[in-house]
């Protein structure tokens, strides 16, 4: 890899986290939290968009009435919207749960619609969505979920259970994950621990994903995001690493058979940092991602040829 340049596309609000990537129409659009702080509970998505990667300009900030928004994740629908899930820490605790998943959706980018609260989400925290043949899944964690659920969606409002009980260990706190579908339908996913090793698994099934395998990667990290490259037919992930240098954002190829995932290029970060979004066109892959490297709690957007 390459690394070719890295901008600040944005640090207006006192803490700028949690990011996301993707290319829809003529444009890249990335969305991250503002808030006060990194556990406030004021937080808000700010959308931005650019057509070069150097000039941003914010279209929208999507908040939730009683609740701090957190982990935005784009995906496009098939109907071509723009899909923007997220989770929320409720004020006040709704039918004895303190956390709820939502979603929305715009044909254009700057208009958004009204915030979908489907009765799934109340008490899970659905992650980052993908789409495969028209459906989309995502799995969710915590309070009901404790040993994970995955979900689909054909709209993006309403969403049912495909399989519960997913996760691969009952005694271990699993949490952030990233679902990557190949052509043939096989289904990948790269799962965070936050318990005993920490170490982080590899999931694999076949539809209808209702039989899962899992392999254990060895090396702790944190907010994944995972790519599939198939020019060269492997598996790249942005996570935050630990070990002997600090917390870090790193992007890492996976081996899948030989379950070992391998850093290949740190990106300029430190302190608190991670949560990427991806975007990998012709050779070029755009990365943004925040840090407080520099102070701050920013977000940055990394240029890489692969």
């Amino acid at each position: 890899m390459e690394f070719l340049e890295l901008k600040k596309i944005w640090d207006k609000s006192p803490h700028n986290a949690f990011t996301d990537l993707i290319r829809f129409g003529d444009y890249l659009y990335c969305t991250f939290r503002e808030a006060d702080e990194h556990m406030s509970m004021d937080g808000k998505l700010r959308v931005i968009k650019s057509k070069d990667g150097k000039r941003w300009s914010s279209v929208a900030l999507l908040g939730f009435d009683g609740g701090d928004v957190r982990d935005g994740k784009f995906s496009i629908t098939p109907k071509n919207e723009l899909m923007l899930n997220a989770g929320v820490r409720l004020v006040e605790v709704k039918s004895n749960h303190k956390i709820e998943s939502v979603t929305w959706l715009s044909v254009d980018g700057k208009k958004w619609s009204e915030v979908f609260t489907c009765p799934t989400g109340l008490g899970t925290w659905r992650w980052s969505t993908t789409w495969h043949e028209k459906i989309a899944y995502s799995i969710g964690y915590t309070e009901k979920d404790k040993l994970g659920c995955l979900y689909s969606t054909k709209d993006g409002k309403k969403w049912k259970i495909v399989k519960d009980k997913l996760f691969p260990t009952k005694n271990s706190s699993w949490s952030e994950s990233s679902i990557v579908f190949l052509e043939n339908g096989d289904l990948y996913v790269l799962l965070r621990r936050d318990s005993q090793s920490y170490t982080s698994a590899l999931g694999f099934s076949k539809f209808p994903y209702n039989e899962w395998s899992w392999s254990d990667l060895n090396v702790p990290i944190g907010g994944p995001k995972m790519i599939y490259v198939e020019k060269h037919n492997r598996f790249l992930a942005a996570v935050r690493l630990y070990g002997n240098k600090s917390a870090r954002t790193s992007l890492c190829w996976i081996d899948e058979k030989k379950d070992e995932l391998h850093e290949v290029l740190t990106l300029p970060s430190g302190g608190d940092t991670s949560y990427a979004g991806m975007v990998y066109e012709e050779d070029i892959l755009w990365i943004s991602y925040y840090s407080s490297h520099e102070g701050k709690t920013s977000i940055y957007l990394a240029k890489v040829r692969i």
